[in-house]
């Protein structure tokens, strides 16, 4: 069952203060992995421990999910993986965070809340202003990831990456995962439910040009 919060509440315009990646990672000049929506950061755990030569950093809206992703980093002194809790939009945005999208090498939006009425498509996570704030600090090169169960929700994200023309959507037959940072194709928990159920996934790739 999907968890819908609404990322326009007045509760998120407090930012989290992003360590630098200096503070953030043991080795700060690996590359590095944001994943947008990461729920409970079980897929970034997965990655992170067998991938070590990438760093991850997970954003979350829900407060309790990451408090628990924090407390399970430290547990297992995890060196290459941190989480950050609040609104995307909001903490990609400020003057103090923008640091990552300037670093970052991929991004990943996997199973997003599709908020199926149209009244609600304001609450999607990927929004054209978003993708300006994206497309304006990435390098070329970069990476975004999507992917979804929701055949509505994916035509709507594909429409508003592919309107920005920083990005050129690539075919996923020709990329090489293997220098990726997912090179195992590890799946995250929502898509072995889709798998399992038979249902269809839509995903699509895109570079920054």
């Amino acid at each position: 069952m999907r968890q819908h919060v609404n990322p326009l509440s007045r509760n998120f315009n407090e930012i989290e203060r992003i360590p630098s990646l200096i503070e953030l990672f043991a080795d700060s000049k690996l590359n590095l992995h944001l994943d947008i929506g990461c729920a409970a950061g079980e897929f970034l755990f997965d990655l992170a421990f067998v991938n070590t030569s990438w760093n991850y950093l997970g954003i979350e809206i829900r407060e309790r999910l990451v408090k628990t992703a924090k407390l399970k980093v430290r547990e297992r002194e995890i060196k290459n993986l941190y989480f950050v809790f609040g609104n995307a939009i909001n903490i990609l945005n400020d003057d103090h965070s923008k640091f990552i999208l300037e670093n970052v090498k991929s991004i990943s939006f996997n199973f997003p809340d599709p908020w199926f009425k149209k009244k609600h498509y304001k609450r999607r996570v990927i929004q054209p202003d978003f993708i300006n704030i994206i497309s304006n600090s990435l390098k070329t090169g970069s990476l975004i990831f999507i992917k979804t169960d929701v055949k509505d929700l994916f035509d709507y994200m594909d429409f508003t990456i592919s309107n920005n023309l920083n990005f050129k959507n690539i075919d996923k037959k020709d990329f090489n995962y293997s220098k990726s940072f997912n090179p195992n194709k590890i799946k995250t928990n929502r898509e072995k439910l889709v798998i399992d159920n038979k249902l269809d996934i839509f995903e699509s790739i895109y570079i920054k040009i």
